[in-house]
This record gives C-alpha cells, sequence and structure tokens, in this order.
C-alpha cells in the first residue's frame, strides 16, 4: 500500500484534470475490488449450492461485505472526482447510477441475511441472490460503451493497448495489486469473525439441546 501511495505521488499529473486526477489510483482500484469481492460472491455462492458446505457461504458473505465497502469508497471518490472535473458532486451518468444500483442490490443482500434468523434457510437464499445479483457487475462496466455520456469510455480493459499514460497505467496496476491484497486480508479476517459468530449464534439458540418449552404439556380436559 505504501509503494502504491508513493507511486501515486511521484506519477505525472494529468494533461487536462491536473492533480485532481491522482484519485484515480484509489477510485479504480476500489472499483476492481469491488467487482472481484461480488465475484467471488457469486463463486461462492454457486459452490454452496452445489455443495451446501458452510464455509462457502462465510466466503461469500464475507467477500460480499469488504465488495459493498469498496463500491461505496469508489462512489464516494468519484463525486471527490466528479465536482472540479464536471462541475457536481453528483449526475446521472449511466456509469454512476449502475454503480449506485449496484451498491444498493447488495446491501439489499447483506440485509437479507440479517433478516433470515434460520442458518440453512439463509445459506440457501442469500446464495440464490448472491448469483442473481452478479448481472449487474457486466452492466456496470458496460454501461460506458452502451450508454455514451459524461464519464470516459474503459482506458485499461479494452481490446488493444490501454489509451493511458504508461507510467500512469504502472501505478495504476501496482495499486490494483495493493488493494487486492487488501481485500484478501480484509476477507481472511472477516471470515474468522464470522466463525466467531456461529460458534455464537449457536450458543444462544442451544442448537443440540432440547428447549424448555418442550417440557411443557397441553392441559387435558377432564371429563365430569
Amino acid at each position: 500500500m505504501s509503494a502504491g501511495l508513493v507511486g501515486a505521488m511521484v506519477a505525472p499529473p494529468d494533461r487536462v484534470q491536473g492533480d485532481v486526477q491522482r484519485l484515480m489510483y484509489i477510485h479504480v482500484p476500489a472499483a476492481w475490488l469491488a467487482y472481484l469481492s461480488f465475484a467471488v460472491t457469486l463463486g461462492s455462492s454457486v459452490g454452496w449450492l452445489s455443495r451446501r458446505t458452510a464455509r462457502y457461504d462465510r466466503v461469500a458473505a464475507a467477500s460480499a461485505e469488504v465488495g459493498v465497502f469498496f463500491t461505496g469508497l469508489a462512489i464516494v471518490l468519484g463525486s471527490i472526482w466528479g465536482k472540479p472535473t464536471w462541475g457536481v458532486w453528483w449526475t446521472w451518468d449511466p456509469r454512476v447510477v449502475t454503480t449506485a444500483v449496484m451498491f444498493f442490490v447488495y446491501l439489499g443482500y447483506l440485509a437479507l441475511r440479517r433478516a433470515t434468523v434460520d442458518s440453512v434457510a439463509r445459506a440457501r437464499r442469500s446464495a440464490v441472490f448472491g448469483v442473481v445479483a452478479f448481472v449487474q457487475v457486466p452492466i456496470v462496466h458496460m454501461s460506458v460503451v452502451w450508454w455514451r455520456a459524461l464519464h470516459q469510455p474503459p482506458t485499461v480493459l479494452k481490446p488493444g493497448d490501454p489509451s493511458i499514460d504508461h507510467v500512469m497505467l504502472a501505478t495504476l496496476l501496482l495499486n490494483v495489486l495493493a488493494f487486492t491484497l487488501l481485500y484478501l486480508l480484509l476477507l481472511r479476517a472477516r471470515m474468522r469473525l464470522a466463525v466467531v459468530e456461529e460458534e455464537l449464534e449457536r450458543t444462544s439458540l442451544g442448537e443440540g439441546q432440547e428447549l424448555a418449552g418442550n417440557a411443557v404439556l397441553a392441559p387435558r380436559l377432564e371429563r365430569s
């Protein structure tokens, strides 16, 4: 991370936007991590549906949480970048709108997990949701191609040579790598926390123990 931030400071400024363009070195990796996180959620959701293994559900949930965080970060940084560039904090640009929709869709995914008490039902519903929700990712990525507006078209992930200065590209890729390593650390930490949460849930619900209410019998009416 330190090397990436240093690279962002020493890389040449944009010829048109100047130093404000340096936000790209955080904004773009944050957007990339959103894609990566939700792709991992998709793969883990498919894994749970096919094997019914709790670990897949943990990975899907943890990756979705990290993805929501980085999607929100990308939106905030985009607004900060957009103010001096476009003159407004928010615009109904297709890329901006579809990213916001993706953010709220995966917030809905997390809300669904919170709203479902039974662990098996939660994993099943979340897995289906995680598969369907991923359609947002290609929509967000292709939005600048399908609907041309204020947002620039793809400059790196496109056919042919990237249309960006190679020094800037190297700095950007360095930050993408650093953020990817950060994602792996966050994912690992969140999965460890998920194991602790599951233990607490089992303890509070008393799984494997007879419920106290089972000992209570319904009253019987005696015939006179």
